[in-house]
C-alpha cells in the first residue's frame, strides 16, 4: 500500500501530566480493539486519529504508522522511535476478557498491555513532549508498526526505506525502563548428509545417519572465536532429525535442524559462512534477516540512561531490534516476564514512569 500522509497545522503544547492521561486512555482503547498480527488495522487508524487529534502529520503504509517532528531538518540526524501495536492471540489462561481493559489495583489488565502497549503511549507522549520544538539536535521519527510478534515482511522492515536515513533507534519493548544494549540474532539452519540408499542386512549402500554424525558433533563442540562481552559465545543447538524410512533399508539422507543463537560479535552472514566452511552437510539457512543488534555502552543515548540509574544488559528475547541496521536500544516500562501471559496487565504508573524516563534520556541527547 502506498504511504499516504495525513494531518493539521495547529498544536497545542501538552504538560506531561496530559500527556500521561491521555497515553493512558489511548492505552485502554488500542486493548479495546483487537490487534493480532496481521489484523492491525482497527488499531493503526486509533493511532493515526489520536495523533491527528495533536496536530501532527501522520504517513501510513499498511498497517504502519509514522510521522516526524514539526521543525524537521533534513540536515540533521534523526533518532527512530519504535513499537509495535501487534499482539499474539491470547493464551488459553486467560480468566478476563484479553480485549476489556480494567485499571484494578493500580494495574491496567488486556491484551498488549504490557507488549507492548505501555511501551507504545509513552514512545508516543514522548514524542509530543518534543513535537513543537526548535532547538533540538535530532530529528524525531515516531514508527508505530504492525507484524513485529511474528517479524512478518509488512512490519517496521517494510517501511525502513520510506523512513529516511536514521542514526540510531529507541525501541519500546518491556524492559523495567533497564537498557538492553544488545540482543541475540537467530538463525534456523536445516542441514542434508547424503548418503546411498542399501539393503542392511548386506553391505551396501552408505548410511546417511553416521555421515551426519561428525557435522552433529561439531555443532555440539565448536566455539566460534570472538566471545560476546554481553552474551559469550554464539549457541548452536541441534534441534530436530530425521532419517530413514524402515528397518531395513539404509537411509540414503539424514536431515537436520540446528537453532543458531548469534551475538553482537558477528553478523549472521558471517556466521552461516563459518559453519558451511566447516561441515560436509548441505547447510540451508532459512533466512539471514534476524540480526544481532547492539549499541555501544558510550553511546549518548545509553549514558543518558546510566545517569538515570538505569542498568544495562543483554537481551536473548527478539524484537523488531533485528530488522535494523542501525545502533539501538531496546527499552520500555513493563517487564518481559508478564508478556504473553494469561491476564497480562501493566502497572499505570509504569506508563508515568516510562513517559519520564524516555523524556529524560531524550533531553539529555536531543539538548546536550
Amino acid at each position: 500500500m502506498r504511504a499516504k500522509a495525513r494531518g493539521r497545522k495547529v498544536f497545542i503544547m501538552l504538560d506531561t501530566q496530559t500527556l500521561y492521561t491521555d497515553a493512558v486512555n489511548l492505552l485502554i482503547q488500542l486493548i479495546g480493539t483487537p490487534s493480532l498480527s496481521k489484523q492491525e488495522e482497527g488499531t493503526a487508524k486509533l493511532i493515526e486519529d489520536f495523533l491527528w487529534g495533536h496536530g501532527v502529520k501522520t504517513h501510513r503504509s499498511d498497517n504502519n504508522v509514522w510521522a516526524y517532528n514539526q521543525h524537521f531538518d533534513a540536515a540533521k540526524p534523526t533518532i527512530l522511535l519504535n513499537s509495535h501495536h501487534d499482539t499474539v492471540k491470547p493464551n488459553a489462561g486467560y480468566t478476563r476478557d484479553p480485549f476489556d481493559a480494567k485499571i484494578e489495583d493500580g494495574k491496567l489488565y488486556g491484551l498488549g498491555s504490557n507488549d507492548a502497549g505501555g511501551c507504545l503511549v509513552s514512545l508516543i507522549a514522548t514524542f509530543l513532549y518534543f513535537y513543537d520544538r526548535k532547538d533540538l539536535k535530532y530529528n524525531l521519527c515516531l514508527a508505530a508498526t504492525a507484524e513485529e510478534e511474528i517479524t512478518g515482511m509488512n512490519g517496521l522492515e517494510s517501511v525502513l526505506p520510506e523512513l529516511g536515513k536514521l542514526d540510531f533507534a529507541i525501541v519500546g519493548e518491556p524492559t523495567l525502563m533497564n537498557l538492553a544494549i544488545a540482543e541475540r540474532g537467530l538463525m534456523v539452519l536445516d542441514c542434508t548428509a547424503h548418503g546411498k540408499a542399501g539393503h542392511a542386512a548386506r553391505e551396501e549402500g552408505e548410511n546417511a545417519i553416521y555421515k551426519a554424525l561428525p557435522d552433529i558433533e561439531w555443532f555440539r563442540t565448536y566455539q566460534f572465536p570472538k566471545v560476546s562481552e554481553l552474551f559469550g559465545l554464539v549457541k548452536l543447538s541441534v534441534t530436530v532429525i530425521n532419517a530413514g524410512t524402515q528397518h531395513n533399508v539404509v537411509p540414503e539422507s539424514c536431515t537436520f535442524t540446528v537453532d543458531v543463537r548469534v551475538t553482537d560479535a558477528y553478523r549472521n552472514e558471517e556466521v552461516l559462512e563459518i559453519i558451511k566452511q566447516h561441515v560436509n552437510c548441505d547447510v540451508k539457512a532459512r533466512s539471514t534477516r534476524l540480526r544481532s543488534s547492539s549499541i555501544p555502552k558510550d553511546h549518548p543515548i545509553v549514558q543518558a540512561g546510566i545517569a538515570l540509574g538505569k542498568t544495562t544488559y543483554g537481551s536473548p528475547t527478539t524484537s523488531d531490534q533485528c530488522v535494523l541496521d542501525i545502533p539501538s536500544l531496546k527499552v520500555g516500562p513493563g517487564d518481559s516476564a508478564r508478556s504473553h501471559m494469561a491476564d497480562e496487565f501493566v502497572f499505570v504508573e509504569e506508563i508515568r514512569d516510562g513517559i519520564e524516563g524516555y523524556v529524560g534520556m531524550l533531553e539529555r541527547v536531543l539538548n546536550d
